[in-house]
């Protein structure tokens, strides 16, 4: 899976994500485990991201403070001009409805819905009409078979290009995608990146999270997490 040869986004532009100083510790006392420890990272609007690393290093706790999920025990976050650090519950919600799509390793689509009714829901929940919108996804994800079937009798990529559409129907700025290609066959696998390679564009940013250096070598640029922080 070979990253295919495009132009560089240049890093002197206003970074969509600016994150800095990061730490996040879980538990207290001598069972406290310190998962990231100043870890920084920029990322360019039309860049794709990989962090590498092993289980446990701290790479979806990471994506999990970028896209407001968690907050930080230290450090800030900026993504699309908002410091999500800064933001109440509610404007967290609003934040991450409006600007960050999410993309998991075990999909979590709503069983009792349609693959077009799992697409929309995000669309509905904020009000929006991306009905149109959400059929051209499914379309340009080769998912036109899938759209009226329910998520359990769909190939696990399938369900995993339903979920990305899902994250994008709301037309966000910074997808997250936590080891997306985890359980997936490798054809499958493939489509999925390539997906998220051609997400990567104009103003929107894609960071992905894999322990797989296949995977990741489809980005732009590698970070390796390690004790807490980000090497690349």
């Amino acid at each position: 899976m070979g990253a295919r040869c495009r132009a560089l986004p240049t890093l002197q532009r206003v970074p969509l994500v600016a994150a800095r100083g990061l730490r996040r510790t879980f538990g207290s006392g001598r069972a406290a485990r310190h998962v990231l420890d100043g870890a920084e990272i920029d990322v360019a609007p039309g860049e794709m991201v990989a962090l590498l690393g092993r289980s446990g290093s701290g790479k979806s706790t990471l994506l999990n403070l970028l896209g407001g999920i968690d907050r930080p025990d230290a450090g800030t976050v900026e993504v699309a001009g908002h410091s999500v650090h800064d933001l109440s519950e509610r404007e967290l919600t609003e934040f991450r409805r409006h600007h960050v799509g999410f993309v998991f390793q075990f999909f979590h689509l709503i069983p009792e819905l349609t693959g077009e009714e799992n697409v929309l829901l995000p669309a509905r929940l904020s009000g929006g009409h991306s009905v149109e919108h959400g059929r051209q996804l499914l379309e340009s994800l080769e998912l036109d078979g899938a759209a009226q079937r329910l998520p359990h009798t769909l190939s696990g990529g399938e369900q995993q290009r339903i979920a990305i559409a899902r994250a994008l129907v709301n037309e966000p700025s910074l997808i997250l995608a936590d080891e997306p290609t985890g359980n997936l066959d490798t054809g499958s696998g493939t489509l999925v990146l390539e997906t998220l390679r051609d997400v990567a564009s104009g103003e929107r940013a894609v960071v992905l999270a894999t322990h797989d250096r296949e995977a990741a070598a489809v980005a732009d640029r590698v970070l390796t997490v390690e004790d807490g922080r980000l090497r690349g």
